[in-house]
């Protein structure tokens, strides 16, 4: 199976999180997944609260990048399975591991990663170069020896 891999780099703006959040809906519907099915708003969503967490935390540009199995043809011209699990991951130049909050009932922030937590089948961190990448993956649970190439383990969550 072939698998597309695309990044964008995200200034240390808060409104590069509008524009990164554009790219992604225009690479899902690039393989299929229209804007406004389940799929392709759980993952914008989980896109806005990393971006998000990166560019207020660290102050400073960060790399968002897509992993998505490639769509093509089927036999007989029949549509092979949609795409299945999209990983997505966002490497700034913080060291601090991401740690899940629980905010207050009327707090206006802090529920990032929570939902991140919630929304995702995966999720987890590991440094990388002088900073960080924090990864998740949306669909069907990898198998098991599959799970651990795709991530080195410094913070794995599942849900």
């Amino acid at each position: 199976m072939q698998v597309l891999q695309v990044q964008l780099a995200v200034q240390a703006d808060p409104a590069e999180v509008g524009r990164a959040r554009r790219w992604v809906r225009s690479r899902l519907q690039g393989q299929g997944v229209e804007p406004d099915e389940q799929l392709a708003e759980t993952i914008v969503l989980v896109v806005s609260e990393l971006v998000t967490n990166a560019v207020v935390h660290t102050g400073c540009p960060a790399v968002l990048r897509l992993s998505m199995p490639v769509c093509c043809p089927g036999v007989d011209g029949m549509e092979a399975s949609r795409v299945v699990t999209v990983r997505v991951e966002v490497a700034d130049a913080s060291r601090t591991a991401p740690a899940p909050r629980h905010a207050a009932g009327d707090a206006t922030n802090g529920r990032g990663l929570e939902l991140v937590e919630m929304l995702c089948d995966r999720w987890g961190w590991y440094p990388d170069g002088s900073g960080k990448r924090v990864w998740c993956e949306i669909g069907p649970a990898p198998a098991a020896g599959h799970a651990a190439e795709q991530a080195p383990a410094v913070g794995v969550y599942a849900r």
